[in-house]
């Protein structure tokens, strides 16, 4: 059996931080509640809106400020400040705050300015396009939401300051923020009955907003006690410029995943915006093509945003702490690899074999939610994105290991060539699988992506990912895994499939019930360290 190293942690005497698991624990406990408030916030929404153009109409005006949630909240901006603030942080605490004040200053300005600009456009587009209700309905939604994005760019900046701070919990609330404004909102207009119309858009839109500027000022409050804010920039302006040179290839390096989805939704959005033609032909996807897709994408990224950007969020610093020590970082980024894909590999068999059942329980509720026929749809995009899972994990820890080391430009090179290559799979799937097209060409970026950035971290960083011991790991992981499904599957046999939503209730709670147990059974019986490091409670400066 492997024995586990000491952590990447800090030297003895030296300030008590929380080990990579620890961390991991924190991190994870704190987001698996804010994807329920996210598979709540969906479900609504398909709830009042359904499978209709409406639906898709809402869900494309909340995917432009989301992707900024996604780029930004789930660590993009984070990964381009994090390390030059905890350097700093490290060396000169009050150079630290100059930075971060100046940076909070520069970034609303930018960020109110784009937003203003994207405004601007819209309304010429409105002006001069031809009329088109559903159109010009989606328009006004993004017009409305497009103000939550200067505000979760600095709730994204203060964040990732609190993750500094080892306030791993705080700094990921903030989607329960998000998803607590949208459920309540929602909530009122179902329980009044005025659900599924225009007014319950532009209602949910407006707590969208608001939202993202309470997170901004809740971050801000928490920040107070590690943080003296000044208007005297000094020095700080060389670390900002430095900072935000850096910010570009970050955000397109870590932001492969919420680009390639967003263009997804472009693509699945052409019947709305442009028509149902394409160079003369039929377009493959259609009005409700954008919502179904959304739906797939929610189911996928539950588990990915639980556990994968967990691991990644966790080991940054950790790995940004030790980019000088060679051992001690490729001890830290082996560890997040095997505790990433310990998770990833049997959630993305999982989701593969129980799609239909996910889908029926969460989208369709009688007379409410999707068709019949969309829930299949929804179902056949996450069985496109389901086997990508342990890629999409991987990639974000093996991003942010670059970003550490302070490379930016070669995972930037890599995610550009994997959007472009996403982009044009997609027109070539979605006249073969419809939505699920889409979804296919995500995954198969993602594996290409994460194979190509393993390669680099031997010839750039010098890092051997998959060394003996984790190759064993990766195998165990393997062989658990395939057992998991076998049980899952031996319980989805002995309960019989039906359209009832009841007995998909069951069918769905009978097999995740014999995955987890089992999973977590054999994971023991195997000796997967990976279990161990998770659940129990380690000295402080052990993984």
């Amino acid at each position: 059996m492997d024995r586990p190293e000491p952590d990447a942690g800090d030297t003895p005497g030296g300030p008590q931080r929380p080990s990579l698991a620890a961390a991991v624990r924190v991190v994870s406990g704190v987001t698996l509640l804010s994807r329920l408030g996210g598979l709540a916030r969906e479900v609504l929404t398909a709830r009042v809106f359904g499978d209709t153009a409406l639906g898709s109409a809402f869900t494309a005006g909340f995917a432009i400020p989301n992707m900024f949630r996604r780029l930004f909240g789930e660590g993009a901006l984070a990964a381009a400040f994090i390390p030059e603030y905890a350097a700093t942080d490290k060396s000169d605490p009050r150079a630290a705050q100059r930075f971060a004040s100046l940076t909070v200053v520069l970034l609303g300005l930018v960020a109110g300015a784009v937003t203003a600009a994207l405004e601007l456009v819209l309304l010429l587009v409105l002006l001069f396009a031809p009329p088109d209700a559903d159109r010009t309905l989606s328009i006004r939604l993004v017009m409305l939401m497009l103000p939550f994005m200067p505000c979760i760019c600095v709730a994204a900046l203060l964040s990732g300051m609190l993750q500094v701070h080892g306030r791993f919990g705080p700094a990921s609330s903030g989607p329960l923020v998000l998803n607590g404004f949208i459920i309540v909102v929602g909530l009122g207009h179902v329980l009044a009955g005025s659900t599924g119309g225009r007014a319950t858009a532009y209602a949910l839109g407006v707590a969208t907003v608001l939202s993202g500027l309470t997170q901004a000022v809740w971050f801000y409050v928490l920040l107070r006690r590690h943080v003296r804010w000044t208007r005297v920039f000094g020095d700080a302006w060389e670390r900002a410029r430095r900072m935000f040179r850096r910010m570009v290839p970050v955000l397109v390096g870590l932001g492969t995943l919420q680009l390639n989805s967003f263009v997804d939704t472009l693509v699945a959005m052409w019947p709305i915006w442009v028509g149902p033609t394409f160079l003369g032909l039929v377009y493959p996807l259609d009005k409700s093509s954008a919502v179904i897709l959304s739906a797939g994408q929610r189911l996928y990224q539950f588990p990915l945003g639980v556990f994968g950007i967990a691991v990644a969020t966790a080991v940054f610093p950790m790995l940004s702490r030790h980019a000088d020590d060679p051992r001690l970082f490729a001890d830290t980024l082996r560890r997040g690899v095997r505790l990433a894909l310990f998770i990833a590999v049997p959630a993305s068999l999982g989701l593969v074999l129980v799609r239909s059942d996910t889908m029926g329980v969460f989208f369709r509720f009688d007379a409410h939610g999707f068709s019949a026929a969309g829930v299949e749809r929804a179902a056949l995009v996450l069985l496109g994105y389901a086997p990508g899972i342990w890629a999409y994990s991987l990639n974000h820890t093996l991003t942010r290991a670059f970003y550490a080391r302070g490379d930016t430009r070669a995972p930037m090179r890599v995610a550009l060539a994997m959007v472009g290559f996403n982009f044009a799979l997609n027109w070539g799937l979605i006249w073969a699988a419809r939505e699920a097209g889409l979804a296919w060409s995500t995954s198969v970026a993602a594996a290409l992506q994460a194979v190509l950035l393993v390669h680099l971290c031997r010839s750039r960083l010098g890092v051997r990912v998959f060394d003996a011991a984790t190759r064993r790991a990766v195998v165990r992981i393997l062989l658990v895994t395939a057992g998991m499904g076998l049980l899952v599957w031996l319980s989805l046999t002995l309960v019989p499939a039906r359209d009832a939503w009841s007995m998909r209730v069951l069918r769905l709670a009978v097999a995740t019930s014999a995955g987890a147990a089992g999973y977590a059974l054999l994971a023991a019986l195997f000796r997967c360290e990976e279990w161990g490091w998770l659940v129990r409670r380690d000295r402080p400066g052990r993984a």
